[in-house]
């Protein structure tokens, strides 16, 4: 490796490689990502994109108007997302709506979890699991 004033020296220091990040195609998390070399990066926080907050917010939207749920909260930790819906903000969490990318190939990455830690449903979309919210039809007399 030669320097700029023509010397065939090697520099103290290994240069660093700033390689650009591309998003992960083929398992439809966008959170992952795969550097320029082809190395897996996992980002400093995973996140709900604007697709999934939508969907969830649509639940939410339809769950509020029924007057079951009245506040929400959103965490965006190291390894994973949570969506937490309250009936008040005062009480622990009815329902937690989680994204878990280490997750999306094997059980998947969403799952909504009970208010006692049970798993009520998990899957590798989001809009099958959050079916699990859509109104059921009741027979009125």
């Amino acid at each position: 490796m030669s320097l700029t004033d023509g010397s065939n020296q090697k520099p103290d220091a290994d240069l660093i490689s700033l390689a650009a990040r591309r998003p992960l195609v083929s398992t439809g998390i966008t959170n992952s990502f795969v550097s320029s070399t082809g190395n897996p990066v996992t980002p400093s926080q995973i996140s709900f994109d604007r697709r999934e907050l939508s969907a969830i917010l649509r639940i939410y939207g339809f769950k509020v108007a029924d007057g079951e749920w009245r506040d929400y909260a959103i965490d965006h930790l190291k390894d994973r997302a949570v969506f937490s819906v309250y009936r008040r903000a005062s009480e622990s969490p009815l329902y937690r709506i989680e994204k878990n990318p280490k997750l999306a190939r094997k059980q998947g990455a969403y799952c909504i979890i009970d208010s006692n830690g049970t798993i009520l449903k998990r899957g590798h979309e989001l809009g099958q699991v959050l079916k699990l919210f859509e109104r059921q039809l009741r027979l009125v007399e």
